[in-house]
């Protein structure tokens, strides 16, 4: 991809659309099939007019990278793009080979204000969080994804509701409203009594049983990013965390709206529980 400005910036052309495919469409895969971004594409998508104040996210997001434990080199390698300065004339110039991982970590120092940087963070985000949570993600069936994002959900409730415990929501009754805040931002209103009548379950079922992958995916970013709002900006009181969980739960509804989703309450009631699946799962063990 080629831009261009007097000093090898990129020109400062808004992009009217936003979707996923606004971060496909730069993205490149090296002779490994291992995918990657270049940074001076990604600073012109993320709307940066300087490459100098990009490059300071870039070195905030090493030091992320680093504090997580993760080597720097494997997520941000030096190369030289070339770009097309003012008079025409192409040059080559200092950037970085970045992974999805070192992606996430630069837009999540961006301004969530902007448009385009909220996709972003979604985007990589999610599509990180697929990463971690197994191997080749996408060709998973869809029951496998099912129980791969609920095993992970189980697993940040847990950090959640310590998470608000912390921010003074101690009492199971207090926590049932800070959840049900957290249901009514995504679900545009509707709460775990209104979500578990429109599925048709029975008192017992639990509505994370009866969610499809997108559904529960939506689900599992509203939880980790509320769990980390809370404990980033150390959030006190149950007001106060009940608020939280309700503006993120929201700007993920919000977020799936912009990029041409179908919002959550719409999803179709997959016909499997995810107890049927694992018990299926089982019986193919003993099989094999």
């Amino acid at each position: 991809m080629f831009f261009s400005d007097s000093e090898g910036e990129p020109r400062n052309e808004q992009l009217v659309e936003y979707s996923e495919k606004t971060f496909d469409e730069i993205k490149h895969i090296n002779e490994a099939g291992q995918e990657y971004w270049l940074a001076r594409e990604l600073q012109r998508v993320l709307e940066y007019s300087d490459y100098r104040n990009f490059e300071l996210s870039i070195y905030k997001a090493m030091e992320a990278c680093k504090s997580s434990g993760f080597e720097i080199a494997d997520h941000f390698g030096e190369v030289t793009e070339m770009v097309i300065i003012g008079s025409g004339a192409r040059r080559y110039l200092k950037s970085y080979m970045l992974s999805r991982y070192a992606c996430y970590l630069i837009v999540m120092n961006g301004d969530p204000r902007k448009e385009i940087i909220a996709l972003g963070q979604t985007y990589f985000a999610v599509k990180t969080r697929q990463q971690e949570l197994i191997e080749d993600y996408e060709c998973l069936s869809e029951d496998q994804k099912r129980l791969a994002i609920r095993n992970e959900m189980i697993e940040h409730n847990k950090s959640l509701a310590d998470a608000a415990n912390m921010a003074g929501v101690s009492d199971p009754k207090d926590y049932a409203i800070f959840q049900n805040k957290g249901y009514q931002g995504l679900y545009g209103g509707l709460g775990m009594r209104e979500i578990h009548e429109r599925k048709g379950l029975k008192k017992s079922q639990k509505i994370l049983d009866h969610m499809g992958s997108t559904e529960l995916a939506a689900n599992l970013f509203r939880a980790t990013q509320t769990d980390e709002k809370l404990r980033r900006e150390k959030i006190h009181g149950k007001e106060a965390a009940n608020r939280t969980h309700f503006e993120v739960g929201k700007k993920v509804r919000q977020t799936i709206k912009e990029l041409g989703g179908t919002m959550p309450e719409d999803l179709p009631t997959p016909e499997k529980s995810i107890q049927q699946i694992e018990r299926e799962q089982r019986k193919r063990e003993l099989k094999e």
